[in-house]
């Protein structure tokens, strides 16, 4: 695996002093509570020493759809955090990092029920990652009832930004999210295609499109997004049409879509049974529209679900761009026998690192971890732009400032998706410009 031990914040040696001396008067005293998801353990003892050292437990949850309709992605994210944690031997300062896996089973209510268990049977000191919008929305009520800082869930829906902004005090707990607000790059599908029309490249029937989604807090979020910025240049949205998380049968859609001769369909879902049933079914009626199945890619497998039937899909996803990437994957794929995504698996290792950056930081500056000095870190130095993480493997920055939380800095060198078209399971950059390796091709 991918060692970062050079690239990581170290803790100052007083910090360090601090600990080992904390650690040399403690003796074998029984294990005691040091806090929120931590407690004192005596360790075994090291040759010639007169003392044991002292190891404290700290608690992380992972939040994540570990089972459920979404188990492939909460998967990945499993195994990209655990690669994180093991480059460091589960290791900070005097700290053994514990994980507490959080199940949401992608749905709210579960997911809520999980954090609150972990909260308090646990008793976990913070919390990071998740995937789901509704989850999300739905767990910042946790997070604010015990005070517990989550860092970088992805569930991107402008809820979780219009619920952290009504109440700070409350609701800043939920400290950063691992994906924007949908719109900011939803608009890259409005722009490549447009651009596209403006070379003379690609030319639909007509400037007509509809839009269609799963029916939560991120597919509609979405839905909003990119129905507003077609309109904003041209463009007829003819209907919204909107399913539950469950659904595989879209025979009835995809017809009503052929018989009206709609040129662009742009969605998403965050369900791979769900999205790779509609991409299938589109394509065994024939339906010759140019589809934004945005997420398609959130999977490493996904061309096992959909075969050619995506060919010619447009779809947003990270790369595995860098030599550095590239051997993550590598690592992921021998390690845990299957091809890792950028979006599952790569964002949640470089979240997981930036996090445990967070946590040395935290260590160097208040000399102990927990609940409360995590959330001075987030709040004093994430959220002013002081600390960000540059030693990623998918993008070139991850930083947050007072004008972006809970979001980071979207735009190039920063956090940015390209835009792909996909032809036999490789995607073709069609946008940005700068980056492209091919144009957008209308389906034959």
């Amino acid at each position: 695996m991918m060692i970062l031990a050079g690239a990581r914040f170290r803790i100052s040696s007083v910090a360090i002093a601090a600990a080992l001396a904390v650690g040399a008067c403690s003796g074998t005293a029984a294990p005691s509570t040091g806090g929120a998801g931590t407690t004192t353990e005596p360790a075994a003892s090291a040759a010639g020493s007169s003392a044991p050292a002292t190891t404290e437990t700290l608690k992380i949850g992972i939040e994540g759809p570990f089972t459920g309709p979404n188990a492939l992605t909460g998967e990945e994210m499993k195994n990209a955090s655990t690669m994180a944690f093991d480059a460091i031997n589960w290791t900070v300062g005097p700290y053994k990092i514990e994980p507490v896996y959080i199940d949401d089973q992608s749905d709210p209510a579960k997911g809520t029920a999980a954090y609150e268990q972990a909260a308090v049977s646990q008793k976990i000191t913070a919390g990071i990652l998740g995937w789901h919008s509704s989850v999300a929305v739905a767990q910042m009520e946790v997070t604010a009832k015990y005070k517990i800082p989550h860092f970088f869930a992805m569930g991107a829906t402008g809820v979780v930004n219009e619920k952290f902004n009504s109440d700070r005090a409350k609701y800043g707990y939920w400290t950063s999210k691992g994906w924007p607000d949908p719109a900011k790059l939803s608009i890259a599908y409005v722009t490549a295609m447009e651009d596209a029309i403006k070379a003379g490249t690609w030319t639909p029937a007509s400037k007509t499109a509809a839009i269609y989604g799963e029916d939560t807090d991120w597919g509609r979020s979405f839905g909003a997004g990119v129905k507003k910025q077609l309109q904003d240049v041209g463009w007829t949205v003819v209907s919204e049409d909107y399913f539950p998380t469950t659904q595989t049968d879209f025979s009835a859609l995809v017809a009503r879509y052929k018989s009206q001769n709609i040129p662009v369909l742009v969605g998403t879902s965050t369900i791979p049974a769900s999205i790779s049933a509609f991409i299938k079914q589109a394509d065994d009626a024939g339906l010759k529209s140019l589809i934004v199945a945005d997420g398609l890619g959130w999977i490493g497998d996904w061309y096992k679900l959909t075969g050619s039937s995506s060919d010619y899909v447009l779809d947003e996803i990270p790369g595995w761009t860098t030599d550095k990437a590239k051997k993550f994957a590598a690592d992921y794929q021998a390690k845990f026998g299957s091809a890792p995504s950028p979006s599952a698996a790569g964002l949640s290792y470089d979240f997981t690192n930036f996090f445990i950056k967070i946590m040395e930081q935290t260590l160097a500056d208040s000399g102990s971890i927990t609940s409360e000095s995590l959330y001075k870190t987030a709040q004093d130095k994430l959220w002013t732009g002081q600390l960000t993480y540059t030693d990623g493997i998918i993008m070139s920055e991850y930083k947050y400032t007072a004008d972006t939380i809970p979001d980071m800095v979207v735009g190039k060198g920063e956090y940015i998706f390209p835009v792909l078209q996909y032809h036999g399971g490789k995607g073709t950059v069609v946008w940005p410009t700068e980056w492209k390796t091919g144009d957008i091709q209308a389906k034959p």
